[in-house]
């Protein structure tokens, strides 16, 4: 399998290699460079051509927007996660308007980077729990707030969800989808915090509500 090229750019050093640790730990993921700013994140990617742009909201010369703003202008095939400690709906919806694939605050779980890589790779949009549902869904729904949650799921999600519905377990799911089941376990996650659910059964009867989900009668 082709892997994943990755340009990585936070201004911390120490971070950098903690991030560089993670990404690399993910399969077929390869970090290529390594930058302390945006502007030099940009000449990196000229560079290498990477497929996955990795860039912290702040840093100095040229920060993490402006970043994406210019690698997704210049070269619109590489794509692009944010990293921020702030999830803020404004700070978000820039992010998202600049380019960015996935918007992952730093504090999240360390399953989100790898989910948000997958996501990305796939063409889809990957934004970390912690960033409310009401900005997911109004920047799905172009800024209508009737815009329902569940158009913020994933492809990957919405099969997840379909076999939670159908009562399979973690680890039955896991085998299902090819998935680990720390990634159905933080998949799960999100998809209870976009649809606003605290537990399992509460999740089910809500995507059954929305039609998300159906009620398989009959045995096997």
């Amino acid at each position: 399998m082709t892997k994943i090229r990755v340009v990585l750019a936070d201004d911390h050093t120490l971070v950098r290699a903690g991030i560089r640790t993670l990404l690399e730990g993910i399969d077929n993921v390869e970090v290529v460079a390594e930058a302390s700013d945006g502007r030099e994140a940009l000449e990196l990617t000229r560079k290498h051509l990477p497929e996955l742009a990795v860039l912290d909201i702040g840093m100095k010369e040229m920060d993490g927007l402006q970043a994406a703003a210019a690698i997704r202008r210049e070269f619109p095939e590489t794509k692009v996660i944010i990293l921020s400690m702030h999830s803020t709906r404004d700070v978000v919806e820039q992010a998202l308007r600049a380019g960015a694939s996935a918007y992952l605050v730093k504090d999240a779980a360390v399953t989100e980077l790898e989910l948000a890589v997958h996501a990305v790779s796939r063409g889809e949009v990957f934004l970390s729990p912690a960033v409310s549902r009401q900005v997911v869904a109004g920047y799905m729904g172009g800024g209508r707030a009737e815009r329902s949650a569940e158009n913020a799921l994933t492809g990957r999600q919405l099969e997840v969800l379909q076999q939670i519905g159908a009562g399979k377990s973690t680890k039955e799911i896991a085998r299902a989808l090819g998935l680990s089941a720390k990634t159905v376990e933080a998949h799960r996650a999100q998809i209870m915090e976009r649809l606003g659910v605290r537990n399992v059964a509460d999740l089910v009867m809500e995507a059954l509500s929305r039609g998300l989900i159906q009620v398989r009668k009959g045995g096997g």
